[in-house]
């Protein structure tokens, strides 16, 4: 891999160094992601984002902008994170179980947990405290995601379940095949629903004019049904309560905002300036998976867990 920059300091070697890139004295005219990304052709536009976003493209020490504009002669630092270990450590962190046997574990995730290693989050996963309170999880459905059947965003709280053995496993994925599990939510929303209660249903697929998020589309994209109801009204915000029927990337969240009534502290879909005008600033987006309900995957007992509110959803409900 190497940067063809003209002023290169370093050219890197393998992942883990650092190495600077200068713009030319007669300079360019492109934004920086876009311009590193040229000029360093080993290395993606999508991954110099990554780093970009990290902090680890610095300029005089400062983090940057990817859409700022290199500057004539100006120098970028360039740091490359080590890759991922390939199999997760067993780490000491604190679980909520709500309930345990040998073939499954289903837990109360807080928000800020994030699931699995992933880049910029290679310890202190949910995967990584699964490995030390799960001592026979190993390699069940997967080196990277042990035992990991279904996820949540980093910042929504709530029920989950894992798998603790290949028995279950199986029985999980022909579960969320055949629609056997019932997955419903709590979500605190600006504004109210026209409708008490009713449903969601069409495509959602990757929005046309921003590729990071997610959107209701006529075309390409997958089937998806949310059914909701209006829990309580409280001034201007609602507590909405949801159930799932199919599970597409950010669901909830894009059929909310489709209602014009987006989540609570949703970076992603939300509304900052209605944010801020609440007396609770929130830390993240309101949401919670409240309730899991399936037939055991060996046994075929039946099992309903729920997550009680967080702390930080009963600060908007007096």
């Amino acid at each position: 891999m190497s940067c063809n920059s003209g002023k290169e300091s370093e050219k890197p070697s393998v992942a883990g160094r650092s190495f600077e890139v200068c713009v030319p004295d007669s300079g360019v005219d492109s934004r920086l992601d876009l311009w590193l990304a040229r000029v360093c052709p080993g290395i993606s536009r999508a991954r110099i984002q990554q780093l970009i976003k990290a902090g680890r493209v610095t300029q005089s020490g400062q983090p940057v902008k990817a859409d700022s504009n290199p500057a004539a002669g100006s120098c970028y630092r360039i740091t490359i994170p080590p890759p991922l270990p390939a199999v997760p450590e067993p780490e000491a962190i604190a679980l909520d179980v709500l309930y345990e046997d040998h073939d499954c574990i289903v837990l109360n995730k807080p928000s800020g947990l994030v699931v699995h290693p992933a880049p910029g989050h290679s310890s202190g996963t949910l995967v990584n405290a699964l490995l030390y309170h799960c001592r026979d999880l190993q390699g069940v459905g997967g080196v990277e995601r042990p035992g990991i059947v279904h996820r949540l965003d980093k910042d929504t709280s709530g029920v989950m379940a894992v798998a603790k053995n290949d028995a279950a496993m199986a029985g999980f994925v022909r579960l969320f095949q055949s629609g056997g599990i019932k997955k419903e939510y709590l979500a605190l929303v600006h504004g109210a629903p026209e409708d008490a209660d009713g449903m969601i249903s069409g495509l959602i697929g990757r929005d046309p004019r921003n590729r990071k998020k997610m959107a209701v589309v006529k075309v390409n994209g997958k089937y998806a049904l949310t059914r909701y109801r209006i829990e309580r009204r409280i001034d201007a915000i609602t507590l909405v309560h949801c159930r799932i029927e199919t599970g597409r990337t950010h669901q909830i969240r894009v059929h909310l905002k489709s209602l014009g009534t987006p989540v609570i502290g949703d970076a992603l879909y939300g509304r900052t300036a209605l944010d801020k005008k609440l007396s609770v600033p929130p830390q993240r987006q309101m949401l919670h998976a409240y309730r899991l309900s399936f037939r055991h995957p060996v046994s075929d007992a039946e099992l309903a867990l729920k997550a009680p509110l967080p702390a930080d959803f009963r600060l908007y409900l007096p």
